[in-house]
């Protein structure tokens, strides 16, 4: 049996444990600080904000909610179940390229869409030259049309643990149903569906804090939401306090879609038998079926990817064509590339110091460090980044003050709007991801090695350095490339935080198609679109191995 490698009453005064605390708090902080703003709530802007859109903001965000957890849920549940139990022409295909979708930002399939859509663009104006001038399409902005979008990029994660779920089914439990005379669609909502149930509301609950947390989609849809509600507040009204009080509201709905989730999955418990999973041997459907379980998934993938990416590829080179590409593009990459490379880089430090901290201390007290190193990943981006903006200028107001009485002279700002705010902003977001992986590759190095290694006199760094860090080699890569990912994508803390005239392609793609400059915001689309494929397809090519 294995054995913890720290000792049963290791001090949590070390360094390593010290350090582990540290970036717990540092995690927290924001989260606190913006809990912290309804403490002092500021009436005069709460009631102008419930007089003219709070109950805007609220309506809209749960109908969103609901739009979308019922939309991917139905969806991302439907593919799953059929790729999973029944083989049709292009199923090995199709078992991969539906979870494709993830790699795009919403934002991005989103203003492909209204571009492709709009009264100006290729399909009405192609309808009203074959129809005649009176044809109009139905708004595509509009609620249905940010629900769809959403519910076609974030499907996925309903999709993807739906089908595990499904393919760890056994074939017994199935097959009893069957012998009781139930037509396979009553042997999927009675027994295959409740059973799968805890990881369906998983997914929902993941789709729908994706939507939650979505700024980029709502603003180009005009459809505003909380989170594009406490932007406007922050630079419509310049109200940091009441900023952070929306932004705690928004918190709290984040935190009620966590606990509605483990309501849905309530006190479900499903012990199976042993036996030969469901999927080992997957009936083939007729020809008929086959071609129509076929199209279903490639009528999905098309709408989802395949459409807006070839949208996005003609448009990007008319562009090039044409001569429209910013001529900052390279500055816009450099800027991109260089902000994801050194938070992939400071994140995984961070995530290793925690990992490492609680292996040497697996105390109740670090465990519980690591539960909240998680919260800034758990909550909208635009959250962190109201906390972060608070705790900076606080920091500067202090320091002002300070140099203010030394010196007699004032001077301007120190840390807010700068670039290690907007690094720490991105390490606070994403060090859940990077902890991940290293608790992950940690769990796999046995505790012995630490024993033996302690035993010859090695103190922890050089455990650390010469011992696990080989071994965390695979985790630490794949956790750096996922926050690299990340970064590359997030834009509504990129836009609150980041220094002066430091514009990255996230922004450039806001900025492009809030004045409806579909062709010039084509080629920093794919440039993000083109970063997110990689770890899709590593990702896919471990759910593969995993479930062959």
């Amino acid at each position: 049996m294995a054995t913890t490698a720290g000792q049963p009453g290791a001090s949590l005064r070390s360094p390593w444990t010290l350090a582990a605390l540290a970036l717990a708090a540092l995690v927290a902080t924001p989260v606190l600080v913006v809990c912290a703003t309804l403490l002092t709530p500021r009436l005069d802007i709460w009631a102008h904000l419930w007089r003219t859109q709070i109950f805007e903001l609220l309506a809209n965000t749960v109908f969103l909610l609901l739009g979308v957890g019922i939309g991917a849920g139905a969806l991302g549940t439907a593919l799953a179940w059929l790729v999973a139990m029944y083989r049709f022409p292009g199923r090995a295909v199709f078992e991969w390229a539906l979870l494709l979708p993830l790699a795009v930002p919403a934002y991005v399939i989103g203003f492909a869409f209204l571009g492709l859509l709009d009264f100006a663009g290729p399909v009405q104006t192609g309808l009203r030259a074959l129809l005649g001038p009176g044809v109009r399409l139905p708004e595509f902005r509009s609620y249905g049309g940010v629900t769809l979008v959403m519910t076609l990029v974030l499907y996925p994660y309903v999709y993807l643990l739906a089908r595990t779920a499904f393919l760890e089914q056994r074939a017994g439990t199935l097959e009893v149903a069957r012998t009781l005379g139930r037509a396979p669609w009553q042997v999927f909502v009675s027994v295959a569906l409740p059973m799968a149930r805890p990881a369906i509301a998983a997914g929902i609950a993941l789709a729908s804090m994706e939507a939650l947390a979505d700024f980029g989609t709502v603003s180009a849809f005009g459809y505003r939401t909380l989170t594009e509600g406490v932007y406007r507040v922050w630079f419509g009204m310049f109200d940091r306090t009441a900023a952070g009080q929306l932004a705690a509201l928004l918190m709290l709905a984040a935190g009620a879609l966590l606990l509605l989730e483990k309501w849905a999955r309530g006190k479900a418990r499903f012990t199976q038998t042993q036996g030969s999973r469901a999927a080992a041997n997957p009936p083939r459907l007729s020809p008929a079926k086959g071609a129509a379980a076929a199209a279903s998934c490639g009528t999905v993938l098309a709408a989802a990817l395949a459409i807006p990416l070839g949208v996005l590829i003609a448009w990007g080179l008319e562009a090039v064509r044409a001569g429209r590409v910013a001529a900052t593009y390279p500055a816009l990459v450099w800027n991109t590339v260089g902000l994801a490379l050194a938070a992939a880089a400071l994140t995984t430090a961070a995530a290793v110091i925690l990992g490492y901290g609680i292996r040497l201390a697996p105390s109740p007290t670090l465990r519980a460090a690591a539960r909240v190193a998680g919260l800034g990943y758990a909550v909208p981006g635009v959250v962190v980044a109201v906390g972060i903006l608070l705790v900076l200028a606080g920091i500067d107001r202090a320091a002002l003050d300070v140099l203010r009485r030394a010196t007699g002279n004032e001077a301007g700002l120190l840390v807010t709007g700068s670039l290690a705010g907007l690094l720490v902003a991105y390490t606070v977001r994403f060090l859940a991801l990077g902890l991940q992986s290293v608790e992950a590759g940690m769990a796999r190095i046995a505790p012995s090695l630490d024993e033996v290694a302690r035993t010859l006199g090695a103190r922890p760094g050089r455990i650390l350095a010469r011992i696990h860090f080989p071994l965390l080699r695979g985790a630490l890569l794949t956790g750096a490339l996922l926050v690299f990912v990340d970064v590359m994508k997030e834009m509504p803390a990129t836009m609150l935080i980041r220094p002066f005239g430091l514009d990255t392609l996230a922004v450039e793609v806001w900025q492009r198609t809030a004045e409806s400059q579909w062709q010039e915001a084509a080629v920093p689309a794919l440039t993000i679109v083109a970063a997110g494929i990689l770890p899709v397809i590593v990702l896919t090519r471990l759910a593969r191995r995993r479930n062959p």
